[in-house]
């Protein structure tokens, strides 16, 4: 490993990853469970995070062909569902040649496939149920599916995606269940919906194959959890500066923060280039020596401050955790105005990952 002097890292813990996967698998134990890693397995790493499933699961799913591309490359052999499916017709050529199974959800692509009869592997058919972003309506593939030749049927994923499975009374969903399973059985074709969300709210759309992505991470979902999931990520730092502040005296820029009595201020060896957001607002909590402390100014580019007037014995050098373990990355999302998925996926790639098996 190269020499690091700044402490800012992302702690990746693979035996939760690994835990949380076996949690998810066992609420749909007739699914075979898929693992999502795309966007660098949610910000987690994609090539360490495929290693340590690899014996564990059926295949992996990413976004598009490069991030396969990427894992084919570090070894990794298992099946890869491409979710977006073909951008460009030699897309096939890769697919054919490096086992990926491709998704197919506009008429390009169908008439693309008609090009390329070589192209035999696992095909999904993606279907348009109510998200409105890819796939076709219901309708339209049937038509498509008549025109599929039973070689191309034979391993063929009809698949769908929940627009609104967090919200337990939104009927909605089982709109949605009810079109998915209806094609399929009428097809006798395998199908997919859940993704995490859909494994833990709708056992009714427990398929062939579920496709959990922000579970396996220890992120929850959803509020109420029915299952303990154990964060994977735990972003840190470390105080590299402390400032007594007298009353009115301000921190950052803008001067937006004040101090309203005698004040401690640490400084933290993280900014928005490290992926933590620059909206974080004023109380935003990070996690000092078994303690909360409240942001304090705005987010800069290397650095945060934070107030820690009340918390006893804050030096140089200790860790601070902005989320993980201790301080979940839920929390901190309510703080930000934004979302778990976010705030994993946006760790910039000059925060260095350190895995272990804890």
């Amino acid at each position: 490993m190269s020499y690091r002097s700044r402490k800012t890292q992302a702690i990746i813990n693979l035996s939760a990853l690994k835990n949380n996967y076996n949690k998810v698998d066992d609420l749909a134990p007739q699914s075979k469970t898929i693992a999502v890693i795309k966007a660098n397995a949610y910000g987690h790493g994609a090539i360490e995070v495929a290693k340590s499933l690899h014996s564990m699961v059926p295949a992996f799913a990413v976004a598009f062909i490069d991030e396969a591309i990427v894992l084919r490359a570090a070894g990794i052999t298992l099946p890869i569902l491409i979710l977006e499916g073909p951008l460009d017709k030699e897309d096939f050529v890769l697919a054919q040649l490096h086992n990926f199974w491709l998704m197919i959800h506009n008429t390009e692509q169908v008439s693309w496939l008609t090009q390329q009869p070589s192209y035999k592997k696992n095909l999904w058919l993606k279907i348009n149920t109510g998200m409105n972003r890819l796939g076709f309506t219901p309708e339209y593939a049937e038509e498509i599916l008549e025109n599929f030749t039973n070689e191309q049927k034979k391993g063929l994923v009809l698949c769908s995606h929940f627009s609104n499975a967090d919200e337990i009374d939104n009927p909605k969903t089982q709109t949605q269940i009810t079109c998915l399973t209806t094609l399929s059985k009428k097809h006798s074709c395998q199908f997919s919906l859940a993704n995490s969300i859909g494994i833990i709210n709708w056992p009714e759309s427990h398929a062939d194959f579920n496709r959990p992505g922000i579970a396996l991470y220890g992120a929850n979902p959803i509020k109420n959890m029915p299952i303990k999931l154990e964060p994977v990520m735990t972003l840190q730092s470390t105080v590299i500066a402390l400032r007594k502040l007298c009353v009115g005296e301000s921190v950052g820029y803008g001067g937006a923060w004040q101090a309203k009595k005698a004040s401690v201020i640490a400084t933290v060896a993280i900014g928005y280039a490290d992926g933590y957001p620059r909206n974080a607002q004023a109380g935003t909590p990070v996690f000092i020596n078994n303690q909360l402390a409240p942001l304090a100014g705005r987010v800069s580019m290397d650095m945060i401050t934070v107030d820690v007037t009340n918390l006893a014995d804050v030096s140089l050098g200790d860790v601070v955790e902005l989320w993980g373990e201790n301080l979940h990355v839920e929390v901190v999302a309510e703080y930000m105005n934004t979302i778990n998925y976010e705030l994993l996926t946006c760790v910039s790639a000059r925060v260095p990952k350190v895995y272990i098996n804890k």
